[in-house]
């Protein structure tokens, strides 16, 4: 039996929810799973319909991360089959006293602390009791490594995706309405925070609009940068240029992504901040579309420069301008996107899992 520790869980929405859903669920397929996850007001209807069985815990942050470890560390002694715990962060592990195998799963953000910090000094704690540690790129293995963790017990393993759904006809034709026959199409699919950068993309679009009159930039999402966006938008008098979008049903967001040409995301370090992986490139690319991604953090695991897409400086606003440029000229965006929905077969979970398997 494998026991799942998670602070991140459906119905709970989000990227880090979507992995861990992911992974229980390919790894259910091969033996009995136990989940711990935190309580959530709709838990009860999502969780009566899943294979596997769910412990929700409640309460107040610091308490609840107590109570968890305590059920966690009772259950273990109680069944003796358990024979490894998976955890979404070094956090959810911190507590749990076992000698069984411990695998936690890194992902950049949460282990990016200077070295020899408070914080760093936890960090590594945690990880002297963890068996072994899988990297969601090459680029937060490399952080990890200087971060102090040992090199040893990382393994990169990318996050997984289940393969592409078709979509409904409604949902195209609603999608070809919002998008009201412009072209070029762009589009991101992302909160909206600073390292995400929609700001340079949006003073991209200004210069883009005079070669391409046309141009129609969709944004879904939302987040503390949102209105920052939208104020700037309208200050470069791109309002026509640009659709906000949120709380999209996940049809009609596959849809805007399957009708546009390049998904745009050139991420860049902020603060602490920074794209780990970035599953949104995987999931643009399983309906055939490229991705523009940054430099900075873990796209070029998810992107083959200058074959599925292109990995550009996110802090040049030239470099990202050119980028979408070459690109969109010469119908570039289609080659590439064929290579970018066959690469993405890589990343489907009945792959990923089997590196799983290899170290459970």
């Amino acid at each position: 039996m494998y026991i799942v520790v998670t602070r991140s869980f459906p119905p709970e929405v989000g990227g880090m929810q979507n992995l861990m859903w992911g992974l229980t669920c390919s790894l259910a397929k091969y033996n009995l799973v136990k989940v711990f996850a935190d309580f959530h007001e709709q838990y009860k209807e999502h969780d009566q319909k899943v294979s596997f069985s769910i412990d929700r815990i409640g309460g107040i942050k610091f308490l609840r991360k107590h109570r968890k470890s305590y059920l966690v560390n009772e259950f273990i002694k109680k069944n003796k089959n358990v024979s490894c715990v998976i955890a979404d962060h070094w956090k959810s592990l911190e507590l749990i006293k076992t000698t069984k195998k411990k695998i936690c799963l890194i992902h950049s953000k949460e282990i990016n602390h200077k070295k020899g910090s408070f914080a760093n000094r936890r960090i590594l704690k945690a990880f002297n009791n963890v068996d072994q540690v899988v990297a969601n790129s090459e680029y937060t293995k490399n952080l990890a490594i200087e971060i102090g963790i040992d090199e040893n017990k990382i393994i990169v393993i990318n996050p997984g995706v289940f393969p592409a759904k078709e979509i409904d006809k409604s949902s195209i034709k609603e999608a070809e309405n919002l998008l009201k026959n412009k072209n070029p199409r762009l589009i991101t699919v992302s909160r909206f925070d600073k390292r995400k950068n929609h700001e340079k993309v949006i003073m991209a679009l200004r210069n883009l609009k005079q070669i391409y009159p046309n141009i129609i930039y969709t944004c879904i999402g939302y987040g503390e940068e949102e209105e920052n966006i939208k104020k700037l938008t309208n200050e470069l008098g791109l309002n026509d240029q640009v659709i906000f979008l949120k709380n999209v049903s996940q049809d009609l967001k596959n849809a805007l992504i399957s009708k546009s040409n390049l998904f745009v995301m050139p991420s860049i370090i902020h603060k602490t901040s920074v794209e780990g992986f970035g599953i949104a490139y995987v999931e643009a690319a399983q309906y055939g579309i490229p991705s523009i991604g940054g430099k900075d953090g873990g796209a070029s695991d998810a992107i083959k420069n200058n074959e599925t897409g292109i990995i550009c400086d996110g802090n040049n606003l030239e470099e990202i301008y050119s980028s979408i440029d070459l690109i969109l000229k010469n119908n570039s965006y289609l080659e590439m996107g064929k290579k970018a929905k066959d690469y993405s077969t890589k990343f489907e979970w009945s792959n990923i899992t089997k590196e799983y398997l290899k170290i459970l």
